[in-house]
């Protein structure tokens, strides 16, 4: 049972280990991130365990979404590290002559809290940790109660990895959440919903912590089709996407936008797709994910009944596992609730909109909270480069959906009410540190042109040598 003495104790560890430097040599970050990496593919098979009895996932599932890509993260900050953190070298400028040197350091935060949701429990919590090691940092993690099975083995996997004075794992519900937040940290970084996010804040703002929101959206995610996208390739990858974790995922499509001229031949390949892909029993077959709690399930099933009428397809479930098949409803429009908020489950809304109507639709999308991600279907490329180019949302993809959070090198973040800050590889790196500017300065040569006097001839000269600075 975690108190607001133990946490404060666990805390104040932490922060005298890290102002002992003990977390600052390169050559040792790199050691902890493989210390890291060596303790995910040693505990893979109760990770997989975990997954299937939380959330449904098959083995390939979880070696994609989790397990894959957390390796990927801590190999790209240890191939990385010693480049990002090496000082970055400036001309100081005419202004401070001699004094040309300037040295720009990137340093840790210190203290930080990580607060990972369920529906990717590994890679958001360790994959997380990893940009935090590699800035030089010690951690508290704080993972979800929800996903109890994948919390226990995180617990295990930390305390065998590490000393609980550099990172620790600490368990419990929204109480325990709340005791940590009245902790001071260095830097908070939270994934979830932007309801909660809007608590993280509140919270850090009493300390000045800077904070790194990673949220879902409060409208959810689009995908528009145009009239002239290629529909078997667009149904293809949208139901693969939704069947993913049941639609869990903060980057999943909430609703899609097809135009009317081509709605009933995509609604034809959406059928065929997800009789391919899942079979027609989905609640039965073992790859189809299940949803978290059934709590979460009474949820989808209620908003599914508001549109019994218009299920095309779907629209079934099995309470006691916790599945909801996917389910597709048309038309909806697009002012209708189901499409104002983020669904987080399997369910599908479909908005016929005129082909001619586009900039009115994208209009009303940008009207709307910004989304964690925007997807695009058609062959017109130069104005789908247009639109992701004038839109707001978090990333996204032109004929594709997901993968571009995947690519290396690339930031991942959200911006308005899908987040702020953004993070993988470098730029994970930048969130945790601090770039501290240092100016060398030199005790020979020094010009008084900043020195008084600022009157008379000599006052008069500084002024015309300033207007030459300014050019």
């Amino acid at each position: 049972m975690w108190t607001q003495e133990r946490i404060q104790d666990l805390a104040t560890r932490q922060r005298r280990f890290f102002r002992s430097g003990g977390t600052l040599d390169l050559d040792w970050r790199i050691q902890q991130l493989r210390r890291l990496k060596q303790a995910v593919l040693a505990h893979r098979d109760e990770i997989t365990a975990a997954l299937a009895a939380d959330l449904g996932r098959s083995e390939m599932e979880s070696d994609l979404c989790d397990i894959g890509q957390v390796i990927a993260e801590i190999n790209e900050n240890m191939h990385g590290l010693r480049r990002w953190a090496k000082p970055e070298l400036h001309f100081s400028g005419l202004a401070c002559f001699p004094s040309t040197v300037t040295r720009v350091y990137k340093m840790p935060y210190g203290l930080c809290l990580i607060i990972s949701p369920f529906n990717f429990p590994f890679l958001l919590s360790l994959g997380v940790l990893a940009a935090a090691i590699a800035g030089g940092n010690t951690a508290i993690l704080k993972a979800s109660s929800k996903s109890a099975h994948c919390t226990e083995v995180l617990k295990h996997l930390i305390a065998d990895t590490f000393p609980d004075h550099y990172v620790a794992l600490v368990d419990g519900g929204h109480e325990t959440a709340d005791l940590l937040l009245q902790t001071r940290f260095d830097k908070i970084f939270y994934t979830g919903s932007p309801k909660v996010g809007v608590h993280v804040m509140e919270a850090a703002a009493r300390h000045l912590t800077p904070v790194t929101l990673e949220l879902g959206g409060e409208t959810g995610n689009w995908a528009v089709i145009r009239k002239d996208a290629d529909l078997h390739d667009a149904a293809r990858k949208l139901v693969f996407f939704k069947l993913l974790n049941s639609g869990q995922i903060c980057i999943n499509v909430n609703q899609v936008a097809v135009a009317e001229e081509v709605a009933l031949p995509f609604l034809k390949e959406l059928k065929a797709e997800l009789r391919r892909q899942i079979g027609s029993d989905p609640i039965h077959c073992p790859e189809y994910p299940c949803l978290i709690t059934q709590a979460a399930w009474d949820r989808c099933a209620a908003e599914a009944e508001q549109y019994r009428e218009r299920i095309l397809v779907g629209g079934q479930g099995d309470r006691e596992r916790r599945k909801y098949a996917p389910t597709v409803i048309y038309p909806v429009r697009i002012d209708e609730p189901i499409v104002q908020h983020e669904l987080f489950s399997p369910l599908l809304p479909i908005v016929p909109y005129k082909d001619r109507d586009i900039d009115a639709l994208l209009e009303t999308i940008a009207e709307r909270e910004h989304g964690l991600a925007l997807y695009l279907f058609t062959k017109d490329i130069a104005w789908a480069r247009q639109v992701m180019a004038t839109q707001q949302y978090g990333g996204g993809c032109v004929n594709e959906v997901c993968v571009h959070q995947t690519v290396k090198g690339a930031p991942f973040g959200g911006v308005g009410h899908s987040g702020m800050g953004a993070y993988h590889g470098l730029w994970g790196f930048r969130e945790f540190t601090h770039p501290s500017t240092v100016l060398f300065g030199r005790t020979h040569g020094n010009l008084s042109l900043r020195e008084h006097p600022y009157t008379g001839a000599k006052g008069a000269l500084k002024q015309k040598l300033l207007k030459l600075l300014e050019r």
